[in-house]
């Protein structure tokens, strides 16, 4: 079961069990029992020391003797450390010189449990860890990547209570994709957008499988989605339950499929019952090999590395959270999936049409200077392919919500209310284009302030 965060600007709570590669620390690291995990070899992670005694620690798995390298690179004005541990005894490497990046490898280290400590020698601030090792590698968590061809074997059998709608072949059809090009669809929720599926996801499934994956409803997906895409065959499967989301069909099924579509419902719900489970490793492997992975509203609320988890509260309103920085109603949670593209990214939808501007600049502060809030607005959506590129299409616009060296988070305060200023608001309209690896585009942003003390909260007072 997930855990719900309420976390200040910086400290992301980040679950040492979950199957996706840690990219961000979470607090309290400070002692080996409590170290942050699972550490991906080659994969990048953020963290940040917030005082000359602050220690943060990590943990990784190596899977045979091999080489382990470490490199830590931080702020001009610090001096950070690194220790390397076996599971047990004293450290067996350290970078402790005034080098930035701070690196080191120690040769032929065994298989089995390690640890990486951070700490300051001088100064506080932000550093980035990169621990390379025999094991899994960043981008998709431990699930073993694609091969080519029908290599799934035949539909297993369907198991009782587990209800599915299939419309179409029941075999795998197994276009050819190109693995690591797989693509996001961020939908705003309301009406479908028909170009996005008929434009975008149509010709990279190559008349491919399609599921629609929901906790309730209907297969009125079915026939609407084939109608678009040409899809060999469209499958709605109601995925409610921890065991029917680990069940070998679900699991076959999703990696069979060259799309996902996650309909609109519930978030938490999806969370409840798809967290941890072979629903996200399954996930992850259709966008490694080459694949679409996408959602409307809810849908779309968890395709990010954190996501807005309401579970068991009342939905965070813009004019309520914008009054108290830690208001009761903003929730997030973290580890479902790990897509690259949407590293230190939250999601947000009916953006426009239900005011939600106030609640997503709250959250970009939870997130801190490195978030980005991806916000879009109903009857529109945003396919971004692997190189990062995002195009909208619909009728109406999609935001983008980011922080530079001018923005400043004026008070982010428990109890007191949100002012934040200047922070990047872009707003992009059907058409335009936002890079996601880069954060480039030939729209240029406005400036939007929040001061949660006044009704009129927003700076400009018509953000949109």
């Amino acid at each position: 079961m997930k855990a719900h965060v309420l976390f200040g600007a910086v400290a992301l709570l980040l679950s040492s069990n979950a199957q996706a590669c840690l990219q961000q620390e979470s607090e309290s690291n400070n002692t080996q029992n409590t170290a942050d995990s699972p550490l991906c070899s080659n994969q990048q992670v953020a963290g940040a020391i917030g005082s000359n005694s602050d220690v943060d620690w990590y943990s990784f798995d190596t899977t045979s003797t091999g080489n382990i390298s470490v490199s830590l690179s931080h702020g001009s004005t610090a001096d950070f450390d690194f220790y390397l541990y076996r599971a047990t005894g004293s450290y067996i490497m350290s970078g402790q010189s005034s080098s930035n990046p701070e690196t080191g490898t120690y040769n032929a280290s065994p298989a089995g449990k390690h640890f990486v400590k951070v700490t300051s020698y001088r100064g506080t601030g932000s550093y980035k860890l990169t621990v390379t090792f025999q094991g899994a590698t960043g981008g998709g968590g431990t699930e073993p990547p694609p091969t080519s061809g029908c290599t799934l074997g035949s539909r297993p059998a369907l198991p009782s209570g587990l209800t599915t709608y299939l419309l179409g072949a029941s075999t795998d059809s197994c276009p050819a994709l190109t693995s690591g090009q797989g693509s996001l669809l961020l939908m705003g929720g309301g009406t479908d957008v028909d170009a996005a599926f008929s434009l975008r996801v149509g010709p990279q499934i190559k008349g491919g499988n399609i599921v629609v994956l929901r906790t309730t409803g209907t297969n009125a997906y079915n026939s609407y989605l084939q109608g678009l895409t040409n899809a060999a065959s469209v499958e709605t499967i109601i995925v409610d339950t921890v065991t029917k989301a680990n069940s070998a069909y679900v699991e076959w099924a999703i990696k069979a499929a060259e799309a996902v579509f996650i309909a609109g419902g519930d978030q938490s719900a999806y969370l409840n019952a798809w967290q941890g489970t072979k629903v996200s490793t399954a996930l992850q492997y259709v966008y490694s090999k080459g694949g679409v992975v996408g959602g409307t509203s809810a849908g779309n609320h968890v395709l990010g590395q954190y996501v807005y988890d309401p579970d068991g509260v009342a939905g965070a309103v813009s004019n309520e959270v914008v009054k108290d920085y830690c208001h009761s109603t903003v929730n997030i949670s973290t580890n479902f999936l790990n897509f690259p593209l949407l590293a230190n990214t939250i999601t947000d939808t009916h953006f426009r049409q239900r005011d939600r501007m106030g609640r997503s600049a709250v959250f970009q502060a939870k997130l801190g200077s490195s978030g980005r809030v991806i916000a879009v607005s109903e009857a529109t959506s945003l396919f971004v392919t692997a190189n990062g590129v995002g195009v909208v299409d619909g009728t109406n616009e999609a935001y983008i919500l980011r922080a530079d060296a001018q923005t400043q988070y004026t008070q982010t305060v428990c109890g007191q209310p949100v002012r934040i200023t200047d922070l990047l608001r872009y707003k992009l309209l059907p058409g335009d284009s936002y890079n996601l690896s880069t954060n480039s585009t030939s729209i240029t942003p406005t400036r939007l302030s929040i001061d949660g003390r006044s009704t009129s909260f927003y700076i400009p007072t018509a953000p949109y």
